[in-house]
């Protein structure tokens, strides 16, 4: 099975598992289970857009997640996550240590994909995925990925 039979068969199984679930939270929990057991990366999960309590700025916080133990507060611009807030699009990083601004929350973590989840044209959240490996994404895990965050 290629990488896009096996994406298609993981579309249906999460927009199946979270049908009729309202609770951003619950989704998100189960829709990064499936993508990292189903894929078998490294790290998947979740950080979501909060106002920071101390100065009212927005901030990138951790949400569900699969993996070891991660950043907890990542702020808009900086790193791969916060970059992808930024800017609004998906970013795909073949070698993290290339990536200006790079935060190593682990220094197992090679490269990433980050895929901005929008409400109203506004970023709300972003669905983070690491491998341990150099150059594990590309336009088929952008694609797909685009599609499992735009699920109803």
């Amino acid at each position: 099975m290629n990488k896009s039979e096996k994406y298609e068969l993981i579309y249906k199984q999460i927009a199946s598992l979270i049908d009729g679930e309202n609770d951003m939270i619950a989704r998100m929990a189960n829709v990064a289970a499936v993508i990292h057991r189903e894929m078998g990366f490294w790290w998947t999960g979740f950080y979501i857009v909060r106002n920071s309590e101390k100065d009212g700025i927005g901030e990138l916080v951790l949400g569900p997640f699969q993996g070891p133990v991660a950043c907890m507060h990542i702020g808009k611009g900086r790193g791969v996550c916060g970059t992808a807030w930024e800017r609004g699009e998906t970013i795909v990083v073949e070698d993290v240590e290339k990536f200006p601004g790079h935060i190593a929350c682990s220094s197992e973590s090679k490269s990433e994909i980050v895929v901005p989840i929008k409400k109203d044209g506004n970023v709300i959240a972003v669905l983070d995925i690491d491998s341990e490996n150099l150059a594990t994404f590309d336009e088929v895990d952008k694609e797909w990925l685009e599609k499992i965050v735009t699920i109803p």
